[in-house]
């Protein structure tokens, strides 16, 4: 699947430099196979990636990580919620709807990976 992240696919995700390979921002036990099927990775470099020193790659530094399923997870409501308001533009405008939609897409996130990260 296509990311929904960048779709600039040959730059890395982090340094700008030429990636060499793809990151699942939410990965673990079945996270990267969602991850694929949901469109939540990026282009990186292998340094960046998992091939660099200490706490310039990602793999390895705790809190990139964190950021990276928190990134991932927002990501993925933001994505739901906004093929929810495709089907009723409405609802775009509504800010008691916009909340409860905000809502509804944590609940689906929970469900679909099985924990919340935000």
């Amino acid at each position: 699947m296509k990311s929904i992240v960048t779709e600039y696919k040959e730059i890395c995700f982090f340094c700008g430099r030429p990636a060499e390979g793809e990151h699942h921002l939410i990965f673990g036990t079945a996270g990267r196979e969602l991850s694929e099927k949901d469109g939540l990775k990026v282009p990186t470099c292998n340094n960046c990636h998992n091939m660099g020193e200490g706490n310039v790659k990602i793999h390895g530094n705790v809190m990139a990580e964190k950021l990276s399923k928190m990134l991932g997870q927002a990501l993925w409501e933001r994505n739901w919620i906004l093929k929810d308001a495709v089907h009723d533009p409405e609802k775009k405008d509504e800010k008691g709807v916009q909340e409860l939609e905000s809502r509804i897409a944590r609940k689906e996130f929970r469900s679909r990976y099985g924990k919340s990260y935000l």
